[in-house]
């Protein structure tokens, strides 16, 4: 089994793969469409993060490939569709770097709130500027929370402790934490909120959600920050309102098009705005956070590899496995039609084969069947299940 990592994961990612036996490649940066194609030639594993794109083209020239890791949150840059036709499971981190994202997003409402950045700004070209003007307390202000997940609910939390109310939307219904409030669109948020932030997923409905009209509806002297994706917001609106000082000041994380590589140059219409904070998607970049997430998904990894289990796979059916029961673990993926089941079972038996355990899980128009036999396995009978019309990808756990 081969590994490539990419886009600087933490060590931790390779020890784990490594220990198993898998010879792990890393990669600095992220690679580009025709690289990746070549750099996937008998890889049974990438590792990537946000900036590696891994369309439909690079899986149909990755006939190796088995499973994707996401090392972040997000998996848009994934075509997740087009890598489950192909038998590639998908694992992302929803988890581990949702604390990191939280504390970077108090630490800039409370620096755009104090307008900290006009000051460091100041002392740093020599000028003594101290005045409380435009300088607020977050306690008893109202914090707009757009996507109530993982990050917006644990920041729902703390936010309360600060002292600030909260109220949020989401598309979905969500359960309520603490004294938070859900409304019922995003316009009845923007007319409350002193703080409005973005947390949303990748989905393509979301592209576009936030532009002048939005903006133009949150109040007077408000902050606004977009720690989700950068295609959610027009940033040239932005910029506007905060030129006319309709808006206080603005925290971003995330751009529509971003460096591949550290080091590269940056180009926004948001640089050098007043009581604007930049930066360049560091939102889950914190040690802590990456240590945990290079040990979540190379776990996830490791366990789809060992045992078939498909436990938080974002693209195929789910299962949670521990090691086989028998001599033999038959994994078979395949399009989700009546009689699949049976016809898998069917084989089995004419070959003489008994099950010791067996497994079925299903999603939309897949279905995933693991099968433990106490037998040995000869090579006509995964032949014939391989060659099963409704089969995309067979794999035998020894």
């Amino acid at each position: 089994m081969r590994a490539l990592l990419l886009e600087n994961l933490h060590p931790l990612a390779t020890s784990i793969l490594g220990a198993d036996g898998i010879d792990v490649a890393t990669r600095g940066g992220a690679l580009d469409e025709d690289e990746l194609i070549a750099a996937l030639q008998g890889v049974q594993l990438l590792g990537i993060r946000s900036k590696t794109q891994v369309t439909e083209r690079v899986l149909e020239n990755a006939p190796d490939l088995v499973a994707i890791g996401a090392y972040c949150i997000g998996t848009n840059q994934i075509d997740l569709g087009a890598a489950a036709v192909r038998g590639v499971a998908a694992f992302n981190a929803p988890f581990s770097n949702t604390r990191s994202v939280v504390e970077l997003t108090l630490a800039e409402i409370i620096a755009l709130t104090r307008r900290l950045t006009e000051r460091d700004r100041a002392l740093h070209a020599g000028i003594w500027d101290k005045s409380a003007d435009g300088a607020h307390e977050v306690r008893g202000r109202t914090l707009g929370i757009v996507g109530y997940g993982n990050i917006g609910t644990q920041l729902s939390v703390l936010a309360e402790a600060l002292g600030m109310s909260v109220v949020f939307y989401d598309s979905a219904e969500k359960l309520s934490l603490g004294n938070a409030r859900r409304l019922e669109s995003l316009d009845e948020l923007l007319e409350v909120a002193d703080v409005v932030t973005l947390h949303v997923d990748g989905r393509g409905g979301n592209a576009g959600l936030f532009g002048a009209r939005q903006f133009g509806r949150m109040r007077p002297g408000s902050v606004f920050l977009n720690l989700s994706r950068g295609f959610v917001v027009d940033y040239a609106a932005l910029r506007d309102e905060i030129l006319t000082g309709r808006i206080a000041g603005a925290a971003v994380d995330v751009f529509p098009e971003e460096p591949k590589r550290r080091g590269d140059p940056f180009e926004s219409d948001l640089r050098g705005l007043p009581n604007v904070i930049l930066t360049p998607h560091v939102g889950g970049s914190t040690e802590e956070a990456q240590e945990a997430i290079g040990q979540f998904v190379s776990n996830k990894l490791r366990d789809y590899l060992a045992h078939g289990s498909t436990m938080l796979s974002v693209n195929l059916p789910n299962l949670a496995l521990d090691a086989r029961t028998g001599a033999h673990r038959l994994v078979h993926l395949h399009r989700n039609t009546p009689g699949v089941l049976a016809g898998i079972n069917r084989t089995l038996a004419e070959h003489d084969v008994n099950i010791d355990a067996q497994l079925l899980a299903t999603r939309g128009d897949l279905g995933y069947v693991v099968t433990d036999v106490g037998s040995g396995l000869a090579l006509e009978l995964c032949e014939e299940l391989e060659t099963m019309d409704q089969t995309i990808r067979l794999r035998l756990l020894s």
